[in-house]
């Protein structure tokens, strides 16, 4: 350990290094990388101690199995061909128009995280898009006018409701808010704030989107059906190299499906973003014991029981009972459905977490504590006190603002935690608290959304489209996001002063 009088400058050091590095990301160098170098530096400076690396843990460990979870279950779907038929349906849906598709698009990605959370609205919704997209064989600049527009949406509409965000339910406990006051002053303005940003993405992606997508019908499934129960392809006629496990007598390589008579050729339609190549989920043969008839039937039967266990994880909170373990619960079901039903077991998993998330954002929240252990959160306290004392718009504008600056360099969850600490020794009245408190979730949900690292759902986003080679470099995010985002929050965050304001003077 290092001697004190080098603790503080090293760990400025280390937080100003890691940051430069992640922007500039030398040779595509993962995000990671520079987080875990930054952390091992504020550890060695003796700003973060052993024990409390114990503090950090037990602080992140329940929403990282929660996403964890989370990713399991979107894989289960994946096994279920449930990205498929949401994909199918949203092609019957858009008549044909590229306009009425970004609708329904972002009409589908805040609904997923009304239901779901944001993380979880990321994992389930890229698929169905790179799906939908790959089949109307849309450029990739098309391509990315959807999937941007709806990761933005899919992130932000975590803000209205306080359910919808890990974080926001433990900051929510720290200032000691309930969900009903949270949903009440939050939604409105929260949501209005949502309509002004999807405009805004409209606008900006308006000559992007195609007027017309081709005619063909999304026949994937109805094609399988009708092909008859053919019997699998000989052996001798796959154009793919045997498994390395030796044969696999119940899983087909996707590309056998074009062997069968009828069929449309279908371009690896079963591969997930966070899929390993080498393993394969349902067959044509085992899709084939969901009756057509049936079909629809049975994906809603698997989305009601997720939506299920996600709701559950809310209600276990209102009980005291640990999320991670409902998590942990519902998603060993669901591997259970998936061995029994599918035959594949759950050992594909450990390739499929993107583990390297987890460990950026273990070694950010190491960052942050080192920095508000030599005196951060006494900083804050005694720079913005008073401005935010002074009035409901001063608090919702100056909290607002610091939280989205925070997120955008060093990620929305330590720098909302840091900033509600930083709320609650400010000896705040009741109603100056609850504004600056949700001011601080509108900057950590929307504002962070500038840069790509200012949230974990916008790094699972990016994972994604590179396992799947769509192209997006970080100018194409922030030329998007610099005219969408900063006029968002400003107008969330005067609304949302205006609004409880209204409220509370409505009452009294």
């Amino acid at each position: 350990m290092m001697f004190e009088s080098a603790m503080i400058p090293i760990t400025i050091l280390a937080f100003v290094i890691t940051i430069i590095l992640i922007l500039w990301r030398p040779n595509g160098l993962n995000e990671a990388m520079p987080a875990t170098f930054g952390a091992l530096l504020v550890l060695l400076s003796g700003s973060v101690s052993i024990e409390d690396l114990g503090i950090i843990t037990s602080t992140i460990s329940g929403a990282a199995i929660t996403i964890m979870a989370t990713i399991v279950m979107a894989n289960v779907l994946e096994s279920f061909g449930f990205f498929n038929w949401a994909a199918e349906g949203l092609a019957a849906r858009a008549k044909g128009s590229g306009i009425r598709l970004f609708w329904l698009v972002n009409l589908l990605c805040f609904l997923m995280t009304m239901f779901f959370n944001n993380d979880g609205s990321i994992l389930i919704t890229t698929p169905i898009l790179l799906i939908l997209l790959e089949h109307f064989k849309l450029k990739n600049s098309e391509k990315i006018a959807y999937l941007l527009s709806g990761a933005l949406i899919a992130t932000a509409s975590s803000a209205p409701i306080g359910v919808s965000n890990i974080v926001n339910l433990i900051a929510l406990k720290i200032v000691g808010m309930t969900l009903y006051m949270h949903t009440l002053m939050m939604f409105v303005p929260a949501t209005i704030g949502l309509v002004l940003l999807l405009l805004l993405l409209y606008f900006r992606f308006y000559k992007r989107l195609p007027r017309v997508l081709p005619s063909t019908k999304f026949q994937f499934y109805t094609n399988l059906v009708k092909a008859n129960h053919p019997p699998a392809p000989p052996e001798k006629h796959l154009t793919h190299p045997p498994h390395p496990s030796g044969p696999r007598p119940h899983h087909y390589p996707p590309h056998s499906l074009e062997h069968y008579p009828h069929e449309h050729p279908v371009r690896n339609p079963y591969h997930h973003p966070v899929h390993d190549s080498n393993h394969y989920p349902m067959t044509s043969q085992e899709i084939l014991k969901i009756n057509y008839e049936n079909r629809n039937k049975f994906m809603r039967n698997v989305l009601l029981f997720v939506l299920f266990v996600r709701m559950s994880l809310f209600i276990a909170s209102y009980l005291s009972i640990p999320i991670a373990f409902v998590a942990v619960t519902g998603s060993l079901l669901l591997l259970t459905w998936r061995w029994i039903y599918a035959t594949i077991p759950p050992t594909d998993l450990i390739q499929k977490i993107p583990w390297h998330i987890f460990v950026f954002a273990f070694s950010m929240y190491v960052i942050i504590y080192g920095l508000n252990n030599i005196g951060l959160t006494n900083l804050l306290v005694n720079q913005f006190e008073q401005l935010v004392k002074s009035n409901l718009y001063n608090a919702s504008l100056v909290m607002g603002t610091l939280i989205s600056m925070m997120s955008i360099f060093f990620n929305n969850h330590p720098a909302l935690l840091i900033g509600t600490l930083t709320l609650t020794n400010m000896n705040l009245d009741p109603l100056t608290m609850k504004i600056a408190y949700l001011a601080s979730v509108i900057g950590s949900d929307v504002g962070s959304l500038l840069l790509p690292i200012g949230t974990l759902a916008s790094l699972i986003w990016m994972y994604i489209l590179r396992q799947n080679g769509v192209k997006i470099r970080w100018k194409d995010y922030v030329t998007v996001t610099i005219v969408a985002i900063p006029p968002t929050v400003l107008f969330t965050l005067l609304l949302l002063a205006s609004w409880v304001d209204w409220i509370f003077t409505s009452l009294h």
